[in-house]
């Protein structure tokens, strides 16, 4: 089965930090570029950020570009996403999908003072 499971969000006061995890089913063909998504409630999704295959040309949206930062390990394939001095706007729901499309169930994100 082709899928990905997310995990690592949870509840935090504004300036914390959070890593967020996504973890490719072995089937999956994980030689692509890699990407995060956030959706707040009743807005659309929106991209943050993106890792190439190699791992060393990452993108980041401008919202979070100095305090996100997406990696991964070419081992246990699994892609992260570093999230420091979080705002109030960071909370969502945040999946990772791949570059064909695939998309996890998400983990929420909440940051709340």
């Amino acid at each position: 089965q082709v899928q990905l499971v997310e995990s690592g969000g949870g509840t935090v006061h504004p300036g914390e930090s959070l890593r967020l995890s996504c973890v490719p089913s072995k089937f999956m063909e994980t030689d692509s570029l890699f990407s995060w998504y956030r959706q707040a409630p009743g807005e659309g999704l929106d991209w943050v950020a993106s890792i190439s295959p190699s791992g060393y040309v990452p993108q980041y949206a401008s919202s979070v570009r100095g305090r996100f930062t997406i990696s991964r390990n070419t081992i246990n394939k699994t892609i992260y996403l570093q999230m420091d001095n979080l705002k109030i706007e960071d909370t969502a729901m945040y999946y990772c999908q791949d570059h064909y499309g695939v998309r996890g169930q998400g983990t929420q994100v909440t940051v709340s003072s």
